[in-house]
């Protein structure tokens, strides 16, 4: 070891366990690579060539997000796996609400000191994710960032980008007062939420196994966020004219399904049609948040919703359950703006 590599250890940065780190994942990165893949880990960029001969007007799609404070659950809990996942199918989500399908990913995971195996977790957690859904983890960024970060703090975030043939793009535009809202159940907090549920649940036993959750706090709150890919291919394979979808994060039912809705169209959201799941009514409970303010910051158990006619919504509903999910109406299109919340017999 040179003086200089010495000298730069000391100021906090180990060149050396970033190698490590690289070897730890290079095998489930390597994994997500098809024949559109041009060359492996280690370039300066990533080579991904398309194959777009089936598209009359490809249009790429692109998103790139964080996991938020959920970063501190992980740390707390030393596991990243699932950090991977999340950030991996938040972004397929976001760009699957415009009809698109994903191509390729690429992460980044920042940190005070750099742990190879934590890294390896974490990219192997996407890895895994991108496997499952035919992404290619193209490439990313380890970084050792020592007076960036506290001591045991870390930042991931994830891009990823997708493509739709620009006939079929979903932008809204045919959402219809009538229209059926279908909605698919989260997996939990997915990636949003967590300093509201940190704060709230701060003075609870984190490492109990409840009877109401079936697990621990700590393992529901890590949860990773799940996909809803294979749920539109469904629906597509069915025939379901889909005018709409809505990826359920930050801003909850109320923020995030009016931003694909056309002027003088609202939706009604039928309260009573789901059962809020035990760790949102454990927030609500020992946070003092109103349910009004959790539609807002949570999802309270909705991950994903599918705006289809109401002619369509039996066939969605059988093409969803047959695909292994467990849709319900969530409520309906109407003729104004915004999201409001009823009861049965209001």
């Amino acid at each position: 070891m040179t003086n200089q590599d010495s000298a730069y250890k000391r100021a906090g940065v180990d060149i050396d366990a970033g190698h490590r780190a690289l070897n730890l994942m290079r095998g489930a990165v390597a994994r997500t690579h098809g024949p559109n893949v041009l060359a492996g880990l280690g370039g300066f960029g990533g080579l991904f060539r398309p194959d777009f001969r089936d598209l009359t007007d490809p249009v790429l799609v692109a998103s790139t997000d964080g996991v938020g404070t959920k970063t501190k659950v992980a740390t707390r809990a030393g596991q990243y796996g699932g950090l991977g996942e999340d950030i991996v199918n938040h972004c397929v989500n976001d760009i699957l609400v415009q009809g698109a399908r994903p191509l390729f990913f690429l992460d980044y995971i920042a940190m005070n000191k750099l742990v190879p195996e934590d890294v390896a977790a974490f990219v192997t957690g996407a890895a895994h994710a991108c496997e499952r859904l035919g992404v290619a983890l193209l490439g990313g960024e380890t970084a050792e960032m020592p007076g960036v970060y506290a001591e045991g703090e870390l930042d991931v975030v994830g891009t990823l980008v997708g493509v739709v043939d620009r006939p079929r793009l979903i932008d809204g535009s045919c959402i219809q007062a009538g229209d059926a809202v279908i909605a698919l159940p989260s997996t939990g907090l997915h990636t949003n939420g967590y300093s509201l549920a940190r704060t709230a649940l701060a003075n609870l036993d984190w490492h109990e196994e409840r009877a109401d959750l079936g697990r621990s706090i700590q393992d529901a709150l890590l949860v990773p966020h799940r996909a809803y890919l294979h749920a539109f291919d469904a629906l597509i394979e069915h025939g379901v004219d889909i005018h709409g979808m809505s990826h359920i994060t930050g801003g909850g039912l109320v923020d995030n399904p009016p931003r694909v809705f056309p002027d003088g169209v609202g939706m009604q959201v039928q309260e009573d049609s789901w059962a809020v799941p035990p760790l949102f009514e454990l927030i609500l409970e020992h946070g003092g948040v109103t349910r009004e303010e959790a539609y807002r910051a949570l999802n309270m158990g909705v991950g994903f919703l599918f705006i289809v006619p109401e002619a369509h919504a039996d066939t969605a509903l059988r093409a969803l359950a047959q695909a292994g999910e467990t849709p319900w109406r969530l409520g309906q299109m109407v003729t104004g703006q915004g999201v409001t919340f009823t009861r049965a017999g209001a």
